[in-house]
């Protein structure tokens, strides 16, 4: 049977403009100017990674204390700025389809916790559902770690899964696992970028995916 795993800023939740604006300010109050597009290229992954990303930016390393304030900074800012999440369209329908259906699906994201739980309360996560964050694993997109130990959480077998992400960092970090990927338009890169990441479809958001599951091989109930 086929399953999925779902990336969660982006893919099921709009969050990530919520989350360049965060980076960006934490970044301004440290001394640092960032365009906020050079800040979404790179939404997706660790903030570990994000922050030695944009450091090349800067044009200089950021230190370990800098690193962690930064990180720090940015999760304290997206909570103020996002105190109440949003799901993307389709999101709601999708999982509750999926769940009704009695197919396999687990979420897999580069946010930690408490950021993420406002998020998986407003999607209505069914209990059971498994959720992998950053403090999971040891190392995170485009890395596979995430949606390795969400697939063997779930008890599926990685050729069975598509992974579903709106960043090249979710299809990458797929492409590394041996799964499939889907890519959806909602968090703001190209269908062409997505395609040359290694996405196996394009759609534009979590609506438009379950509209189409049946070009994956998943038939739902009616």
């Amino acid at each position: 049977m086929r399953a999925f795993i779902f990336d969660l800023d982006g893919t099921l939740v709009d969050t990530v403009y919520a989350h360049v604006v965060a980076w960006q300010q934490a970044f301004e109050e440290s001394g640092f100017v960032i365009d906020g597009w050079r800040i979404h290229r790179r939404i997706g992954m660790s903030g570990g990674l994000f922050t030695r990303a944009v450091a090349r930016e800067i044009g200089r390393p950021l230190t370990v204390a800098e690193q962690e304030q930064l990180t720090r900074r940015h999760g304290e800012l997206y909570l103020q700025l996002l105190p109440v999440r949003r799901p993307l369209t389709g999101a709601r329908d999708l999982l509750r389809r999926l769940h009704a259906g009695g197919v396999p699906f687990g979420i897999a994201t580069s946010g930690v916790h408490p950021e993420i739980d406002a998020s998986i309360d407003v999607l209505g996560v069914p209990p059971g559902i498994i959720v992998i964050d950053r403090g999971d694993v040891l190392r995170a997109k485009p890395e596979p770690d995430l949606f390795l130990a969400c697939q063997e959480r779930m008890g599926v077998r990685r050729e069975d899964c598509y992974v579903v992400g709106d960043a090249v960092w979710d299809l990458l970090a797929a492409r590394r696992a041996g799964m499939l990927s889907v890519g959806l338009l909602s968090g703001g890169y190209g269908e062409d970028e997505l395609i040359k990441a290694g996405a196996f479809r394009v759609y534009r958001d979590a609506q438009e995916l379950l509209d189409s599951l049946d070009e994956l091989g998943v038939t739902l109930p009616a």
